[in-house]
């Protein structure tokens, strides 16, 4: 399932979530040369990725790198343009009305400390791993993951490929992503093939969502929301600035 939008309208400008998605895109293309190069790219992938054996120091060979910095770098890095277009989209989806409740700066720093706790996830459950994990899916998790506590009635429109658009509601969109990336993690334990995807580090985000949100949502702003109550313009600005 594939969304492409939803009916929650914002009441302050998603200016953290348009310099996110143009940060990955800048990485994409200026960094990691929007793949044309597949060395060009692979180098990115290795050189910024997460990769988790490097950090357990159970690596045959470790090549000094960036350390636990990978969580943060890796965070901007895709390995295709099906990967990072789709990863937007989301993020696009979803992250603007969870910037709208919480502002700007608690938002970056929410998104930041979900891709991270997304990475560590991934470690934790996959220790030996020498394969990086790239892409800013285990942070949008997060995001997702704090947009079924405070919407989960809005609807998503939902393209299901290769024919039908349908409406769903929020809760059941992202509780059965969710699932889908459990059930995929929980066969990769055992060996099983989780097809080159980092679930682990979807679960770990979505999961830090759930436990982040209260603490950095705006109160303030999502009473507004909610009430269809619009602050005054100077009030929802300084509300969006403040930490």
């Amino acid at each position: 399932m594939i969304p492409l939008r939803d009916d929650n309208p914002t009441e302050m400008r998603p200016v953290v979530t348009v310099l996110l998605i143009v940060i990955n895109l800048a990485c994409w293309l200026l960094i990691q040369g929007a793949g044309a190069d597949p060395e060009r790219l692979q180098a990115s992938v290795y050189g910024f990725g997460t990769i988790p054996c490097d950090l357990t120091h159970r690596c045959e060979l470790s090549a000094p790198g960036l350390g636990w910095g990978q969580l943060l770098t890796s965070m901007f890095m895709h390995g295709g343009w099906q990967h990072i277009l789709g990863n937007m989209l989301f993020l696009w989806v979803f992250g603007n009305n969870i910037e709208d409740s919480m502002g700007h700066v608690r938002f970056a720093l929410f998104y930041l400390i979900c891709g991270i706790a997304a990475g560590l996830a991934h470690v934790f459950l996959s220790p030996g791993s020498q394969v990086p994990a790239v892409g800013a899916s285990g942070a949008i998790s997060g995001v997702m993951g704090a947009y079924v506590v405070l919407y989960p009635q809005a609807r998503v429109q939902t393209w299901i490929p290769p024919l039908f658009i349908v409406n769903i509601r929020a809760w059941f969109f992202l509780i059965y992503w969710f699932f889908i990336q459990l059930v995929m993690g929980v066969g990769s334990l055992g060996g099983g093939d989780s097809g080159g995807v980092a679930v682990w580090a979807h679960v770990g985000g979505f999961v830090a969502g759930l436990a982040l949100i209260k603490v950095f949502e705006s109160r303030a702003l999502v009473e507004a929301r909610r009430n269809r109550v619009l602050l005054s313009r100077q009030q929802v600005a300084r509300d969006a600035w403040r930490l």
